[in-house]
């Protein structure tokens, strides 16, 4: 596998902003020749991609090779599994006010996931994470389906200067994933309140349909509290306070062996598409389209559609075509004429270089000085990688032991 020297990162090249093909990304060196893949529309604004002798990329290889196998419902649904796991719910709910906790963000995968939950009879407790950030199309969508469901809503509105500090660090830091403030703070709190109110299943959108890739190097694990902890140290300006966090221990230990906690994915066991939940929404809820996936967020659209591809030259637009044209949601010609739109209007983008200067705290100038600071590579900075490695072997290790002490009749 080709994997570039992180070592010595390459100065970012300044993306056009214009719908053309972005031909370099920053950590690749500047020999390596452009490609995209001859099946979905990944390409070598990947530092880490590779393409075999037919010119398919290691994207789609993994898709048929760890994805499918995974995915027993691609193309069909699993109802009988789907069945048994709302059982389960429903079981380990009697007697309890809340049967499993869903997060909320008024997203297509979330509300359509909350629409599918009321059908399936579940008792949610909905929790919605405030960030500050949030659009207004995204307020109102979360409003209606809740209003709409009869389900019952926690909005934790995390302090202000808290999660600005906590942004700002990331922007001095210069990383790619500029998203890791937002996402660390909506799932350590979801947690959080499911662990308080002794709910055993979390109940998750997430989804192999239209997230089935999603390249390592265009982002970094949000849920890396020492990655989190140590930029904060180095570029943050006040106290952490209660900024929601949730360390290695109780990520990976805590919470699904102490507790018995468990994540559960039922849009992998139906016929999950896109364009029909957008339809349903739209007609049964109330709900609006907001233009772009996470787009419910005023600073992921910015982060996104401008920081990213600008500074980095990641158009994440490709991972999340290239999803849909591997669930078969989607032709590569469609996808490809996507890649052609825009990724920011030219108005709308400068409003939104305001606003968000403005709300962070900074002048305009101030927030272009650090967009065009240079580029840095998460393995710069301390991270828990080392801790999920080890771990991982031990579990491995572990789950042999067991398999080898039940004997061949119970395996």
């Amino acid at each position: 596998m080709y994997m570039p020297d992180y070592s010595h990162p390459v100065e970012a090249v300044r993306a056009p902003i214009d719908g053309r093909p972005i031909e370099r990304a920053a950590f690749v060196p500047l020999d390596r020749p452009y490609q995209i893949c001859a099946r979905c529309v990944m390409d070598t604004t990947d530092p880490e991609i590779e393409f075999d002798v037919h010119g398919m990329c290691s994207h789609c290889r993994r898709f048929d090779e760890v994805v499918r196998p995974a995915w027993p419902s691609f193309g069909s649904g699993d109802p009988a599994q789907l069945e048994a796991m709302i059982q389960r719910v429903k079981t380990n709910g009697k007697g309890k006010r809340y049967d499993c906790v869903i997060g909320l963000s008024g997203g297509i995968d979330s509300s359509f996931l909350a629409v599918k939950v009321a059908e399936w009879g579940l008792r949610p407790l909905v929790v919605h994470v405030d960030a500050g950030w949030n659009s207004e199309l995204a307020v109102m969508n979360i409003e209606q389906i809740c209003r709409r469901l009869g389900f019952d809503l926690v909005t934790h509105v995390v302090d202000w200067e808290e999660i600005r500090d906590m942004q700002l660090a990331f922007l001095r830091s210069n990383l790619a994933n500029q998203d890791v403030p937002q996402d660390h703070a909506f799932f350590a709190a979801l947690y959080g309140y499911a662990a308080k109110a002794g709910i055993k299943y979390v109940i998750n959108g997430s989804n192999f349909a239209t997230e089935s890739i999603l390249p390592t190097a265009w982002g970094y694990d949000a849920m890396d509290a020492t990655h989190v902890t140590a930029i904060h140290k180095r570029f943050g300006k006040r106290a952490r306070g209660d900024f929601p966090v949730v360390g290695f221990f109780d990520f990976y230990v805590r919470y699904p062996y102490i507790l018995n906690m468990e994540i559960l994915k039922p849009l992998n066991l139906l016929m999950y598409d896109k364009e029909s939940a957008i339809k349903l929404l739209e007609r049964d809820y109330g709900w609006r389209y907001y233009g772009g996936k996470h787009y419910e967020s005023r600073w992921t659209r910015f982060f996104q559609a401008y920081y990213l591809p600008y500074k980095f030259g990641y158009d994440k637009r490709k991972a999340h075509l290239s999803s849909l044209v591997l669930s078969g949601q989607m032709d590569r010609a469609t996808a490809l004429d996507a890649l052609k739109v825009p990724l920011y209007d030219e108005k709308l983008l400068i409003e939104d270089k305001l606003f968000i200067a403005k709300k962070l705290g900074l002048s305009l100038a101030e927030f272009e000085v650090l967009i065009e600071q240079p580029a840095h590579h998460y393995t710069e900075f301390p991270n828990h990688q080392w801790k999920y490695r080890y771990a991982s072997q031990v579990y491995r290790c572990m789950k042999r032991i067991v398999r080898a002490l039940r004997g061949p009749a119970e395996r």
